[in-house]
């Protein structure tokens, strides 16, 4: 079962959302692109993003949030939840409008888990990157183009990600490689 635990500043997060019924939050390459304009515009301010997977029914972040300076720390969760509210609705009414639909995009609850130690670290980054294979849409890995991993395998290309804050678990690109190629267990955490 997954926590809701409360967002906290300097804090890393695994987020995910999932379509509000059996549509689809992704139809058409378009889509996949304005979704990421859009992460770029409401949650790159608040956040540094370490990982992402679009799935033609839901997504995954994991990201850490900033220290937002004039926020009271009372308010910390309130304010960043109000930033992810802002982010899916832009999206969301963008989506109904394209496509002359009424009614939420999303679950109402947006899915979160505090990513408290390396070890946990480790399997959520394994567990994004892998998603599309675990859900049958591609074979391997690096056949999905809309998930972060295929920017850690071009560490030359410029990047919005962090991805050094990632890499410094790896020794290099072939110990990531094979990370993420190896069979992990995610029996003690549901994601979906």
């Amino acid at each position: 079962m997954i926590n809701t635990d409360s967002f906290v500043f300097d804090s890393v997060y695994h987020i995910f959302s999932h379509v509000n019924g059996k549509e689809l939050i992704f139809r058409e390459q378009t889509n996949y692109q304005f979704f990421m304009k859009q992460l770029d515009k409401y949650i790159l301010p608040i956040a540094d993003i370490y990982a992402y997977c679009l799935l033609p029914n839901h997504f995954h972040l994991l990201l850490r949030f900033k220290n937002i300076e004039g926020v009271n720390i009372d308010e910390e969760h309130k304010y960043l939840m109000k930033r992810f509210g802002d982010f899916l609705n832009s999206y969301a009414k963008a989506f109904n409008k394209m496509y002359d639909r009424r009614g939420a995009l999303f679950l109402n609850a947006i899915k979160r888990k505090k990513v408290t130690d390396e070890k946990y670290l480790m399997k959520v980054l394994h567990y994004i990157h892998n998603n599309p294979v675990n859900h049958g849409f591609v074979n391997k890995i690096d056949e999905w183009k809309h998930s972060s991993y295929i920017s850690y395998l071009n560490p030359e290309k410029e990047s919005k990600l962090e991805r050094m804050e990632i890499m410094q678990y790896f020794d290099s690109l072939n110990v990531f490689r094979n990370y993420h190629q190896s069979n992990i267990e995610y029996d003690f955490f549901n994601f979906e």
